[in-house]
């Protein structure tokens, strides 16, 4: 998904009142979406929340109600990762050549070098999308063209890939790449990645409501229409993630605040996460996954995300402390008015009075 365009200042038209903001960014989803919105700021947290987990109208969305969150996703692969690091598992340095076998190294001159680091800020070189699963899956487009790439040819297209430039000195967003790490993370957990996460994620951070496929969750929809759940088999670090406003808004004030955690290594995986790093001397220096916006007077973390039936975002300033999620059960638009409106309000709440 494209990233939310940036407004050039907090102007005097803007909506005055919290309430007023809050339906803007539910207005955006769709009249008939069921939304969750929750927001931090010093004065405390709020959620709303608005329609029903399906057409049948039985069941109300609620704080604990699932949503597949798409690319954020890749916020927990990152976090992951730190806290492996953190705890020597792995090394964010490690170039590829010690993950995978010779022969399923990408093509060129510049695979063997890749790292775990360059694969976790986008700055690989690896194309997007793994090669040929935009064929294989072009049936299945607006239903889910992952669903048939299955783990064991993972490797194969990694080994059909050509890196696009020197890794570490350019940003090309990659669901692939981020997909593939989560694959060696788990690799090296000795689990599969919603096992590896669960034990050094969600279960110390009681993110109860998230996992991965499997999950009660709503229903999504796409154009109105209802669509099955969200399967991402061979690359779930990049997509897979189902979770609530509860847990997400929860995760995003660690993220503003690591302090709040017990000292121990996931605390300082929060902190690493949010290290500018520059993956290669001559290279843009970024955190790790998330989308940073730094404006005049604080910084901007966010991501979106997006499945064929639900449209995600989550975004945070750790100064001041302000987190913004904001999760609806109906597909990304083409102009991403909800994503828009949900990065002005994280925008607006988080302005310094």
């Amino acid at each position: 998904m494209r990233p939310p365009a940036e407004s050039a200042s907090e102007s005097a038209s803007e909506p005055a009142s919290l309430t007023e903001r809050l339906r803007l960014v539910a207005r955006a989803a769709g009249r008939d979406a069921g939304v969750a919105i929750a927001v931090h700021t010093g004065g405390g947290s709020l959620t709303v929340c608005r329609g029903f987990t399906d057409r049948t109208r039985t069941q109300p969305i609620g704080e604990t109600t699932r949503f597949e969150t798409g690319s954020v996703t890749k916020t927990f692969t990152a976090l992951l990762l730190a806290d492996m690091a953190v705890r020597g598992v792995v090394h964010l340095g490690e170039p590829l050549s010690r993950c995978v076998p010779a022969w399923a190294l990408p093509r060129g001159p510049y695979g063997a070098g890749i790292t775990l680091e360059h694969l976790a800020t986008h700055t690989a070189g690896l194309p997007r999308l793994p090669p040929g699963l935009l064929r294989n899956g072009a049936r299945s487009w607006f239903s889910n063209p992952y669903a048939h790439y299955t783990p064991d040819r993972l490797l194969d297209s990694l080994a059909r890939s050509r890196v696009r430039h020197r890794p570490g000195t350019r940003v090309a967003y990659s669901n692939f790449g981020m997909g593939l790490l989560g694959h060696l993370l788990a690799e090296r957990a000795a689990a599969d990645y919603a096992s590896a996460l669960q034990t050094h994620v969600l279960r110390p951070l009681h993110l109860t409501d998230t996992g991965c496929d499997g999950l009660a969750q709503a229903t999504g929809h796409l154009r109105g229409r209802p669509r099955p759940p969200w399967s991402i088999p061979a690359l779930p670090g990049a997509g897979a993630l189902r979770s609530s406003a509860r847990d997400l808004l929860t995760c995003l004030r660690y993220l503003a605040k690591p302090a709040r955690l017990p000292e121990g290594p996931l605390q300082s995986a929060m902190t690493e996460v949010l290290r500018l790093r520059a993956p290669s001397p001559d290279g843009p220096r970024l955190p790790l996954a998330w989308t940073m916006r730094a404006l005049p007077d604080r910084d901007l973390y966010f991501h979106t995300g997006g499945t064929r039936g639900f449209t995600a975002f989550a975004g945070f300033s750790p100064r001041p402390e302000t987190a913004v999620v904001a999760l609806a059960n109906t597909s990304p638009t083409l102009r991403g008015t909800f994503i828009q409106q949900a990065y002005l309000l994280l925008r607006a709440l988080s302005a310094p009075d």
